[in-house]
């Protein structure tokens, strides 16, 4: 029983309270969701609608091409190399053969020479270079070196006209022993003027430069070291151009042994190489005389580099 009026009064003081203050409780529960409501609106909790924002363009930076401007650079010397220039080999088309051979050479060489190849049998083919040396070197001193002529000797031999009138008994003419000169006698001599007188001067002058050092060895081995052997042959070839031929009366002879001589003492000292000039007879004395001073003018004109 006492249970039963506690309750009801717990429950008249429930409804008494409830009767006694509605508006603040209600003023609470309003203050307590509109906590709640901030609390959603900072916290999250409360959903909202998504709002997909427009993709923000991505804007590259504008970056201007600058050409690079490239300076020219300075090209770093060239090593300096010494250039070794090598000379160019000398061909030679037709080398000299050996002194001591070389006859065989000038049997092909000779053929070349001269438009009379039957006179060629005028030439001694032995050791031809060293005759022509030996012989010239002589013959530009007065002295004549027969061994060691570069040319057989005429078969003929000289004969002189008799200066005797054998009509008239004459003893003082008969010991006088003397002759007149024989002009017919130079005969001999003229297939060695043909022979030179056939030979171009200019390739004669060519073919002695072409085979100059197998002469100057020649030279060389009379003992004339390195002198030049042209200046002897033109010397030679001046004491053949400086002679002059007397008057035939002049040239009247004598014998008083084997061998004729000149009567007048001043022909019979000359050199033997102008007596030999003087034998050889005017007529052909002229022709040597045209074709040696053509070869000296050449052979001058090759010394002085002159073509």
């Amino acid at each position: 029983m006492d249970n039963l009026n506690a309750t009801s009064q717990a429950e008249q003081s429930s409804q008494a309270t409830q009767k006694s203050a509605p508006w603040p409780l209600i003023a609470v529960i309003i203050l307590i969701i509109i906590g709640i409501a901030f609390a959603w609106q900072f916290t999250g909790t409360i959903e909202e609608p998504e709002v997909i924002a427009a993709p923000t363009p991505i804007i590259e930076p504008v970056v201007e091409e600058v050409t690079p401007v490239i300076e020219p650079l300075e090209p770093e010397p060239e090593p300096i190399v010494e250039e070794i220039i090598e000379p160019e080999p000398v061909v030679v088309e037709n080398p000299l053969p050996l002194l001591d051979e070389s006859d065989e050479w000038l049997k092909i060489k000779l053929p070349e020479l001269t438009w009379r190849k039957e006179l060629l049998k005028l030439v001694i083919d032995e050791d031809m270079i060293r005759r022509f040396v030996v012989f010239t070197d002589n013959f530009a001193q007065g002295t004549l070196a027969y061994e060691h002529s570069p040319f057989t000797l005429p078969k003929s031999k000289f004969s002189p006209n008799s200066n005797v009138d054998s009509s008239v008994n004459d003893k003082s003419a008969m010991s006088a022993n003397t002759w007149q000169w024989n002009e017919s006698s130079t005969k001999r001599f003229n297939l060695y003027v043909d022979l030179l007188r056939s030979m171009d001067s200019e390739n004669l002058v060519l073919w002695y430069h072409e085979m100059k050092p197998l002469i100057d060895e020649a030279y060389a081995e009379l003992g004339y070291g390195d002198e030049d052997f042209t200046n002897t042959l033109q010397d030679a070839i001046t004491r053949v151009l400086d002679m002059e031929l007397p008057s035939k009366e002049k040239m009247q002879l004598t014998r008083p042994s084997v061998m004729y001589q000149f009567s007048d003492p001043v022909l019979e000292s000359l050199p033997e190489t102008d007596k030999l000039l003087l034998r050889l007879g005017k007529d052909n004395l002229l022709v040597i005389k045209s074709v040696l001073l053509e070869l000296y003018e050449k052979l001058a004109q090759l010394e002085n580099g002159v073509h």
